[in-house]
């Protein structure tokens, strides 16, 4: 107590005629401009001192309450409780939240908590108390809409105190256990979980005091029948009027589904053909099916549990863990499909990965990776799937060595037209090098308008899987315009998808020269033919008319 407070004390209680204004100016000051109700009453609950606040919250003006006793404005209950707080103020100095509701000069129940501490005199003897009154009228709004949102939500929700007993509990709660909401409230958590999962609750709440919040505690609640529950359990600090944790508001998810769809999941993983494993974000590897321990050789033990820096190099390992984080960002920032290679909505294609096997040989896999996700939807690792690239990297190369040696012109272009392979035939025939060849587009050795052509034959292979007989006129290094025909097949990466298109050029020079020759030769037989008919014309006519002219001596041998 502050010497202020106990010269106020004196002066108040020394001189029973002068105690109406004999507080000092300076607990006087204190008191009139403090925001909250304030007020000092004697032992006997008679009001002495009471701020404009006070005045605002009950309606009354000063004189229809000072020298006035509480009990005027709250109930003989209250007035009994108020004394027994007075008594608390007198052993220890102080009472906390208790409650008051005063009726105001209209009659309206104002619902109120009492904080008070003790005024003492200059010996430090308790003569009356200072008391805060806080309107709770806007907190019992809040307080009614929180409990109404609990109760009318979907999910179990519930609340308990330190010690766990459950004081308030949602209809979900009682359908997911199958009691009544009064067989809930009121009872202990341990009435419906054992022993050990007690504890662990317990050690929850005190996690909820320090840090305010838990999540994903493990609970499997008993219901009415005597099944257990698998569920998880995330729970928020319940604070009181000063902010100090008193309690927790606790919801439970039903795991009984996610449960099984995780059994099936890992089901999958188990008994897919393909080498399946499961890492977490950091690149830890926590699963993997047998199709893994056969393709690298090692033992279940020698994997689960260990980074997968132990089995790909540190290279390989950066670039993993970049992915991942790619996976968490992408998912975040752009949610939605797979386009190409890129790693969006939590999905990675065709990773490529050397892992060592137990015998140190280097196997190339192409890994497709898509996000695990925890009960909340965030990305936590990573389900991976990998395909071994040994068979197909002999294909690949198998199929670049036939295009290489075939003899005729072969070349390999993107969906956009770059060639990113041509062989040799195809320097020949245009004089150029490979390498002035390679990485350039097609648009630099044909026409705009063949390029547009070419460009709606790759959306024909895009359709089709094949484009004929289009026909192409590059520029050679000289400069010739080379009339060639092209048939085209689509070129698909492992997922069978169309990613470029395998070319072959025909040569159409000689073939044209033969249609040149044959045309040339047909012109050559249709002249001839007209000079035969010409002649023939002529011999015909000449024929003719030495008929005619024998038909004439004829006649004249007969007239004569």
């Amino acid at each position: 107590m502050s010497d202020t407070s106990a010269i106020a004390a004196d002066t108040i209680f020394g001189e029973p005629d002068a105690r109406r204004n004999a507080i000092s100016l300076a607990a006087e000051t204190i008191i009139a401009n403090a925001p909250d109700p304030v007020f000092v009453s004697d032992l006997e609950g008679k009001i002495l001192q009471a701020n404009d606040a006070v005045f605002e919250l009950l309606g009354f003006r000063p004189a229809e309450l000072i020298e006035q006793s509480l009990s005027r404005i709250i109930s003989p209950q209250e007035t009994r409780e108020f004394m027994v707080a007075l008594d608390e103020v007198v052993e220890h100095g102080v009472t906390r939240n208790a409650v008051l509701n005063p009726r105001s000069a209209s009659g309206e129940i104002i619902p109120t908590t009492l904080n008070a501490s003790a005024l003492r005199n200059s010996l430090g003897e308790v003569i009356g108390a200072i008391g805060i009154l806080r309107d709770m009228r806007e907190l019992d709004k809040a307080r009614a809409f929180a409990v109404g949102l609990i109760e009318n939500a979907p999910d179990p929700m519930f609340v308990s105190d330190l010690e766990g007993k459950i004081t308030l509990a949602n209809d979900a709660v009682s359908q997911l256990l199958g009691f009544r909401t009064d067989e809930v409230v009121e009872q202990s958590v341990s009435e419906f979980i054992s022993q050990e999962e007690t504890r662990q609750f317990i050690a929850a709440l005190r996690e909820v005091v320090e840090r305010g919040v838990i999540r994903n505690v493990t609970l499997n609640p008993r219901t009415s029948s005597g099944e257990v529950i698998a569920t998880s359990l995330n729970a928020s600090a319940l604070r009181d009027l000063d902010g100090s944790v008193i309690g927790a508001i606790g919801i439970l998810r039903d795991m009984r589904e996610l449960d099984k769809a995780r059994a099936y999941a890992e089901s999958l993983i188990k008994n897919a053909p393909d080498p399946l494993f499961v890492s977490d974000l950091e690149g830890k590897i926590i699963d993997a099916n047998d199709a893994v321990f056969e393709l690298l050789g090692f033992r279940p033990d020698e994997l689960v549990e260990q980074s997968l820096s132990q089995i790909i190099s540190p290279e390989e390992t950066r670039e993993f863990l970049a992915a991942l984080r790619e996976v968490v960002e992408r998912e975040e920032d752009h949610p939605g499909p797979v386009h190409g290679d890129a790693m969006v909505g939590g999905v990675s294609r065709n990773v490529r990965l050397n892992p060592r096997t137990a015998s140190g040989e280097v196997i190339p896999t192409s890994l497709n990776a898509s996000a695990l996700r925890d009960q909340e939807g965030r990305v936590i690792g990573a389900i991976g799937i990998l395909r071994d690239m040994r068979e197909l990297d002999k294909a690949r190369g198998y199929a670049e060595s036939l295009i290489k040696n075939a003899p005729d012109p072969v070349f390999v272009t993107d969906l956009d037209g770059k060639i990113i392979l041509a062989n040799d035939a195809v320097s020949q025939l245009l004089g150029f090098r490979t390498d002035e060849v390679v990485e350039q587009s097609v648009s630099r050795f044909i026409s705009a308008e063949e390029t547009r052509q070419f460009t709606a034959a790759l959306r024909e292979v895009v359709e089709k899987g094949v484009s004929r007989n289009a026909s192409l006129n590059p520029r050679s290094a000289s400069g010739e315009l080379i009339p060639t025909t092209l048939n085209a097949s689509a070129l698909r990466d492992p997922e069978g998808r169309v990613i470029g298109a395998i070319g072959i050029l025909r040569d159409m020079r000689a073939y044209e020269k033969v249609v040149r020759d044959m045309e040339q030769s047909k012109a050559e037989l249709q002249e001839k033919i007209l000079d035969l008919e010409k002649f023939e014309e002529v011999v015909v006519g000449r024929e003719l008319k030495m008929i005619a002219l024998e038909k004439e001596i004829e006649a004249l041998r007969r007239t004569s």
